[in-house]
């Protein structure tokens, strides 16, 4: 009867969660579905409603254009709006043609998702560990819709994405590849002031970010760029508010009531659609230093939490998620694409704090599918304010400010339980009861060797979500 029993032990099938996960970790079968993603992508880019690849087509080839007709270089012969290397991949994009620019343009953006993607589910054979994080960005970029590809943010997000992936191991490399995206993009430098804050690599990262950012700047001015190489911070300054921006909300919905005092107009200066009405003025400018305010306060907590002690693990991936988070919230400029900023510290979160990370990521897939849905499908009813669709609008801002909110709350909290922590083990007096506190806290945060040991495993492909398992400071 026992040998029976064994037999029949030894044949039975697998349990269901662990071939759910062979299935799910199957490289072959993630590598197909990045194809799938990645073509729908194009796809949509390529025949969807609206412009969605308007920037592409009607901004980025004239500013090529311009160069090729009379060497006129924008942010190095005259102003311009993104910083200097954002020139580098429209330029790239051109190298075929102006005929074949917007193909060249999508094979360029799919190139760089397929590193980033390759980095993140790792080079090495066998199963792949972090298929929680894959997914994820997988079905964040259908959700997010061809915003995802037609933007040039579209070229800093998988350069972020290999940055953070390395910076435990190789923090060095992962400061230079930020600062080059935040040279394309300025949202990466508040993946850089977490680092800096969250990091003991801290002043590795700020020299290498600094000493590339002054390269940068030294070559353009050889190049005659002047003062242009600094343009971007100013030219943006007396724009308006822009439809989709939290803080536009209010006048959406007078001019959704019928309000004769607020209404939708195009701004031709900067080629976007604002809102005007009683206060638009004042509001946007007060929005610049209402960013710097918040900002210096979410720096604040987190210098807080890491002076308590709180770990890489524990207090990093919150603290970006809150500071980009912030440039979104706080921001006068509301354009969809900036939703794809999200990705980098969502998937870095999944990475290093698996199910305690879950609860931004289902949020930043709502607010990623609320944004295609708004633009392209549903923008032209959203340019008369139809309520439904500011309705919509609003349900993505309102996730935005709780997504900043849950942010801060973790940051904060990743400094008590490292507080907590630290007087636990401190009190030699129980050493049973600290032992025991430990086995049932799941390794708290601390600031110790455990947790800089787990931050180099997370971002060198390490098990962190093997069989469902959080890494070592992931307590909520």
């Amino acid at each position: 009867m026992s040998a029976m029993a064994g037999l029949s032990a030894s044949v039975a099938p697998p349990a269901p969660s662990r071939t759910l996960r062979r299935v799910l970790g199957n490289r072959i079968a993630l590598w197909a579905a990045f194809v799938v993603v990645q073509a729908v992508l194009v796809w949509l880019a390529l025949t969807g409603p609206g412009l969605p690849l308007g920037d592409v087509t009607l901004v980025y080839t004239t500013w090529m254009r311009t160069i090729d007709l009379s060497g006129y270089v924008v942010g190095i012969d005259g102003p311009f709006v993104y910083p200097i290397l954002a020139i580098v991949p429209m330029a790239l994009a051109a190298l075929l043609g102006f005929d074949l620019y917007v193909y060249t343009w999508l094979g360029l953006i799919v190139l760089l998702n397929a590193g980033a993607f390759a980095v993140l589910i790792g080079l090495h054979r066998g199963p792949v560990t972090r298929f929680v994080p894959a997914w994820w960005w997988l079905a964040f970029l259908v959700l997010l819709g061809p915003i995802a590809v037609g933007r040039i943010d579209a070229v800093t997000v998988p350069i972020a994405l290999v940055a953070v992936l390395l910076v435990a191991g190789r923090p060095r490399l992962g400061a230079v590849l930020l600062a080059v995206a935040t040279w394309i993009k300025v949202w990466p430098a508040a993946i850089i002031a977490a680092l800096i804050i969250a990091s003991r690599e801290r002043v590795r990262i700020a020299v290498a970010a600094l000493g590339t950012s002054v390269l940068i700047v030294v070559i353009s001015l050889v190049l005659g760029s002047g003062w242009n190489v600094f343009s971007f911070i100013t030219e943006q300054t007396g724009r308006g508010l822009q439809i989709e921006a939290p803080v536009s909300t209010f006048w959406m919905w007078q001019a959704a009531a019928g309000s004769s005092t607020s209404w939708v107009y195009y701004d031709h200066d900067i080629l976007t659609y604002q809102v005007s009405g009683q206060g638009t003025v004042f509001a946007s400018a007060m929005m610049t230093p209402l960013l710097v305010l918040v900002v210096g306060a979410i720096v604040a907590i987190g210098i807080r939490s890491q002076l308590q002690g709180a770990s890489f693990v524990a207090l990093f991936p919150p603290l970006a998620l809150a500071l980009v988070t912030a440039f979104i919230v706080v921001n006068k400029v509301g354009s969809p694409q900036f939703i794809c900023w999200l990705a980098v510290p969502t998937v870095i979160g999944l990475v290093y704090r698996g199910r305690g990370h879950l609860v931004p990521a289902v949020m930043v897939l709502a607010m990623a599918g609320l944004t295609q849905l708004i633009y392209p499908f549903l923008y032209d009813w959203l340019l008369v304010a139809d309520p439904l669709v500011v309705a919509l609008l609003t349900l993505r801002n309102l996730l935005e400010v709780a997504l900043l909110l849950w942010a801060v709350v973790m940051v904060w909290r990743s400094g008590c339980h490292a507080a907590v922590s630290r007087a636990v083990a401190s009190d030699g007096g129980a050493s049973d009861g600290a032992a025991s506190d430990g086995a049932t806290s799941d390794g708290e945060a601390s600031d110790g060797a455990e947790g800089a040991d787990a931050a180099d495993a997370a971002a060198s492909g390490a098990e962190v979500w093997k069989s469902g398992s959080r890494s070592p400071d992931a307590t909520d």
